[in-house]
């Protein structure tokens, strides 16, 4: 027995792989935001899902060329490691276990309880809605500590549900949206509504909104080591699979203009697919269903998450960093799963979702304040988190355009390394645009929360996974 995994994959295979991994619950609220942000306009809608889905491509092409060249690399911490050294990959690392993952799980089980709200005929936001995301959170977090193998099974089928709504609305919506003439006029009156809208984000706020729904092409290029010719599958799988989840997201928003204006799009707010779906099959049953499937896939991905989520801060104590290392790195013998891990990220997670579910959305509610007057909830942490992610890529990237050539890179994939950078600069500046000064607030919470991390490094115990 050797411990080489076998090269079993094909480029159909593959490129399934990265649509399955990147597909997810992120375009159905999403897209709303983006909307939104764009003020009603379809065209300007549809452009920011295609910078966005360009950024994925560029920046994925960047790893899939490191993961051909350092075969040992399963993630973006061992990228980090072998691009600037064993402490940016504890750095990258213990973001990734405290806010990363935590934040988009937190988020997640909100946003999975909203759906269910409207389903259920009560309000999207308050106290009924924060207690149903708390439950949510609470079981993906029992279910992946306590029976992993369960996990499991249900991130597989899960998977499968989320395609089954995007795939319907898309091809059905467009089809007949072109047929009565709706979805071309909305070009010309998203456009009117847009410049008289003057609250609207943008694009830049609508990119940085949207990133969420590309999230996830990064653990696609963890499979090199299985393709049978990864050197030239891996970089077409994760085009052509980018390419496709574009499309897809296109159709998408795109088909919701079948049976809707502008006005109605806007004012439909979260309920949005489960109005665009009665009207299209004239039916409210229509609708019921696609809300179950969103719920749903909303679950599936929260639970995917939450995955990570537990095991965060084991993956950093078997580096012998972090607090207690040596405890938190042990695996429990009956489940199979680093309990210790499983519980800090637990309280990770509910300290996020207070921020998330109790103070950014709900802040009125719970406090009687109008609007979100104060640092605390005064940011999106879902939106933020992720393109911080990409600013940790960006010293990554670099490495590849000055010392690239001394490790074998060849001048293109170099090339293509400077285009990661300018994206994942550009991802930065919209933030910045679409959060303006309430960033401030965020950098400080993500600097001490960094600064605390680096006091549990320990130098003695750091190493490089490439001699």
């Amino acid at each position: 027995m050797g411990n080489k995994l076998e090269q079993k994959f094909g480029l159909v295979t593959a490129i399934c792989m990265v649509v399955g991994i990147v597909i997810g619950s992120g375009v159905f609220f999403k897209a709303v935001d983006v909307l939104h942000n764009c003020g009603g306009d379809m065209g300007k809608s549809l452009l920011v899902i295609g910078i966005v889905g360009l950024i994925c491509i560029v920046c994925s092409c960047v790893f899939a060329s490191m993961s051909n060249k350092y075969a040992g690399c399963n993630g973006v911490v061992d990228y980090a490691e072998v691009a600037v050294g064993p402490r940016f990959a504890y750095n990258v690392g213990w973001f990734m276990s405290t806010m990363y993952y935590p934040i988009i799980a937190s988020t997640l089980a909100f946003i999975s309880a909203r759906y269910a709200a409207i389903l259920l005929g009560f309000d999207d936001f308050g106290f009924f809605t924060i207690g149903l995301g708390a439950f949510f959170l609470m079981c993906g977090v029992c279910v992946n500590a306590l029976a992993p193998k369960l996990a499991g099974k249900l991130q597989v089928s899960m998977t499968v549900i989320k395609l089954i709504p995007l795939l319907i609305m898309g091809v059905i919506g467009t089809i007949i949206g072109l047929a009565n003439g709706n979805s071309i006029d909305i070009f010309e009156e998203g456009a009117k509504l847009a410049a008289a809208t003057a609250d609207a984000g943008g694009v830049f706020a609508g990119v940085c909104a949207f990133a969420f729904a590309y999230e996830g092409w990064i653990i696609a290029t963890t499979i090199n080591s299985e393709l049978r010719n990864p050197k030239k599958d891996l970089p077409k799988a994760l085009i052509v699979g980018a390419l496709f989840c574009t499309a897809i997201y296109m159709i998408y928003v795109f088909s919701m203009s079948a049976t809707m204006s502008a006005q109605e799009i806007l004012d439909a707010g979260n309920a949005l697919p489960k109005i665009a779906f009665s009207r299209l099959f004239h039916t409210e049953v229509a609708g019921t269903a696609v809300m179950v499937f969103i719920i749903i896939s909303c679950l599936g991905t929260m639970n995917g998450i939450t995955m990570a989520m537990m095991r965060g801060f084991h993956s950093v104590a078997i580096r012998g960093q972090g607090p207690k290392a040596d405890i938190i790195a042990e695996v429990d013998e009956s489940t199979g799963m680093p309990l210790k891990s499983c519980i800090i990220g637990a309280l990770c997670g509910a300290f996020w979702y207070f921020q998330c579910a109790i103070l950014f959305f709900n802040g009125p509610c719970v406090t009687g304040l109008t609007g979100n007057p104060t640092w605390l909830f005064g940011w999106e942490a879902d939106e933020i988190v992720i393109i911080t992610l990409y600013a940790f890529y960006i010293p990554i990237f670099l490495f590849l355009v000055l010392k690239g050539g001394k490790h074998g890179f060849t001048g293109a994939q170099r090339f293509l390394a400077v285009l990661g950078t300018v994206a994942c600069l550009f991802l930065c500046y919209c933030c910045f645009k679409a959060w303006g000064p309430f960033m401030v607030s965020y950098l400080v919470t993500f600097a001490v929360i960094m600064l605390v991390g680096n006091g549990f490094y320990k130098k003695e115990n750091q190493k490089n996974i490439v001699a």
